[in-house]
């Protein structure tokens, strides 16, 4: 992205009853990286080169604790304010590296909540320090958001676990030291016929099929395991309880991703403004004219909406200590759709400017979409919203 119209993302929200001096101090500590030059030099070209050397200073920097918890505690210990607070001002500044900072904790998730006291120790301070890079390997080709479908599996040889098939569409694919892998297992029909497993780079049957090219660029591949044998130490949980522990972990970091979608959000706001009190038009600025305020008045609306949503989800889970599938789904679904359509209006305040490659608002149109797509569509947050609603009924 091009240089930015200001220095990173409002702290107005850090006034509001969801936050704490603790949660102010972490804010500084991001700024403070960002000011130190924790994303200069960076080659967006390569983007494997560069989700490399964002997680290594994200981890030298310390900030991976907010995401990663340490090998004593466990993926409850994660704090949903400052995970939110990571990723708004990480994506404020720059997409890929709010996209490093949230596969090191999605990927580990499972492995906090549900891995032996061994496992935990093996991978998580590696993965902590910013030394490995974490994967989270859920979706196959015909089962994306239903889950229910996939036809990867894994049987029992025994004391270890044999793995066949292919997953696809993973974030960190080609580029991750450790995978969390959720694999049909066969003790019941449907999802509680799936278990999860913890997959090394270099276990023997791994492969990487193809590397995935998207929109806005991010490591994504087709997997394959093809007789790969792994201890059954590396089982997440009891056989059969891969789905509960992935819908732990994506609860832990859904209200995370619209977080995620108010940086995006924030900063096509704050470039919008840069622009049209400069652009000049009619004598004047685009700014004076009354449809270029109706335009800013409703993404600001907007914008603070989606805020209250995402920030709520989160202090109830941190401070309340209660359940938030609802809250997260709503703050995820309509924070992202927020996005899209605050960035969109940004663009088109830009004029033609606005489709130049290049340009800060272009990249965040890119950046968005995956988005709503991603830790489930907002189609199916839609669903978890409604039977949440029907089961407090």
């Amino acid at each position: 992205m091009s240089a930015p119209a200001a220095a990173g993302p409002t702290r107005e929200p850090l006034d509001w009853p969801f936050f704490g001096p603790e949660h102010r101090a972490y804010a500084a500590r991001l700024d403070g990286f960002v000011a130190g030059g924790g994303l200069d030099g960076l080659d967006h070209p390569d983007v494997d080169g560069t989700c490399r050397t964002l997680v290594a200073r994200l981890g030298a920097a310390g900030l991976l604790e907010a995401a990663v918890p340490t090998p004593e505690a466990d993926g409850t210990s994660i704090r949903s304010l400052e995970l939110c607070l990571a990723r708004e001002t990480l994506a404020w500044h720059d997409g890929l590296a709010d996209f490093a900072f949230a596969m090191q904790g999605l990927g580990t998730g499972a492995i906090a909540l549900a891995g032996t006291d061994a496992l935990k120790r093996e991978v998580l301070p590696k993965v902590r320090r910013g030394e490995w890079l974490a994967a989270f390997a859920l979706s196959e080709a015909d089962a994306g958001s239903d889950v229910a479908a996939m036809s990867c599996a894994a049987r029992a040889d025994g004391d270890h676990y044999v793995l066949d098939g292919e997953k696809t569409w993973i974030s960190n694919g080609g580029i991750a030291d450790v995978y969390t892998v959720f694999v049909r297992t066969g003790e019941a029909p449907g999802t509680r016929g799936i278990s999860a497993f913890v997959v090394f780079a270099d276990d023997p049957g791994f492969s990487i099929v193809e590397r995935i090219d998207v929109i806005a660029p991010h490591p994504l591949a087709t997997i394959r395991f093809d007789g790969c044998r792994i201890p059954a130490s590396r089982r997440l949980g009891a056989a059969g309880e891969g789905f509960k522990i992935a819908m732990r972990t994506l609860d832990i970091f859904r209200a995370s991703v619209a977080a995620a979608a108010l940086g995006f959000a924030r900063r096509a706001l704050d470039e919008a403004l840069h622009h049209v009190r400069n652009r000049r038009m009619l004598g004047g600025t685009l700014a004076d004219l009354q449809l270029t305020q109706a335009a800013l008045g409703g993404m600001a609306a907007e914008l603070d909406g989606a805020a209250l949503l995402t920030w709520r989800a989160a202090w109830r889970r941190d401070v309340q200590g209660l359940p938030t599938t609802r809250e997260a789904a709503m703050a995820k679904m309509t924070a992202t759709e927020m996005a899209q359509r605050v960035i969109d209006r940004a663009v088109q305040l830009h004029g033609g400017r606005g489709v130049r490659s290049g340009e800060t608002v272009e990249a965040l149109y890119r950046e968005i979409r995956a988005l709503r797509i991603y830790e489930g569509a907002t189609e199916v947050q839609k669903l978890i919203i409604a039977r949440e609603l029907l089961k407090a009924g």
